[in-house]
């Protein structure tokens, strides 16, 4: 395929974990260009993504300057993607540059507040620019999550336990909490009491979302990302989990993504959207 037709794509967080995936897995796609890093580790500055990442020198290094990055993109014929796996507390301000540069964001970084979220979309829609955000990129937890959409009509009680790797940053998970919307969109209030509770240590029932729906997080190391929504009604439980065992698994969704953000003109949330 003739470079002009090929898609650019800035990978944000490019020597995180998921980033590295997400570097390999681009510069082996035949529809797409890799033509941008970013990251602020200063160990790895300088050097070139390709080898950081495992894959083979790519002669695209890695710099620190997202802006310059977007500058970058934004001279290429085809309009650009953004890939963002970074940290909380800096993608809100990563996915609003990239819009504003006309750079479209596929956004894997959880812990955009609703409010965050609304603002983008706003901002995405006026400026006619496409962007995701994904929670999660594995199309095995879209599955769990529409099982959990059918068993909630069945099952008036339910609780989420969400379990990580120590280095996540935000609790609950951003999968999650879009399982916990999803299920209180249901148009029912989970869990009726049956009894008067009392935690004797703060936190201990979990934090609460909508339509009275418990997330228990969970953070060790040795544990990846997984997630189980458990039903319950007297005399039985349902469980549905889902585990991940390589990060390989949210490729194929990270890249369904890249491609699919090019036809949108505003935010969409959620990978069961692009399905």
């Amino acid at each position: 395929m003739e470079n002009e037709a090929l898609i650019p794509v800035v990978v944000n967080g490019a020597a995180g974990k998921m980033g590295r995936e997400v570097v390999k897995t681009v510069a082996q796609a035949e529809d797409m260009m890799l033509i941008g890093a970013v990251d602020h580790n200063p160990e790895v500055l300088g050097q070139d993504v390709g080898i950081v990442a495992g894959c083979g020198e790519l002669e695209v290094p890695i710099l620190n300057d997202l802006q310059s990055v977007l500058v970058l993109a934004t001279q290429e014929k085809v309009q650009g993607v953004m890939v963002d796996f970074t940290h909380p507390d800096g993608v809100y301000e990563n996915v609003r540059s990239a819009i504003a540069y006309g750079v479209r964001p596929v956004v894997g970084t959880t812990g955009l507040s609703p409010e965050q979220l609304d603002d983008l979309s706003e901002f995405a829609e006026k400026a006619s620019t496409g962007a995701l955000v994904i929670p999660n990129f594995s199309i095995g937890m879209v599955l769990l999550q529409q099982a959990a959409l059918q068993a909630s009509k069945y099952f008036d009680h339910v609780e989420i336990i969400e379990l990580h790797h120590n280095q996540k940053a935000d609790a609950p998970s951003g999968t999650a909490i879009k399982t916990a919307q999803m299920l209180a969109e249901m148009g029912k209030t989970y869990n009726p009491p049956s009894v008067q509770e009392s935690e004797k240590l703060p936190g201990a029932r979990g934090s609460i979302a909508e339509e009275n729906i418990r997330i228990h997080s969970v953070r060790l190391p040795g544990l990846l990302a997984h997630q189980e929504v458990l039903f319950g009604s007297p005399g039985q439980v349902y469980t549905l989990r889902h585990d991940t065992s390589d990060r390989a698994c949210y490729m194929p969704g990270v890249l369904l993504a890249i491609r699919k953000v090019t036809e949108l003109k505003s935010l969409v949330y959620g990978l069961e959207k692009i399905l």
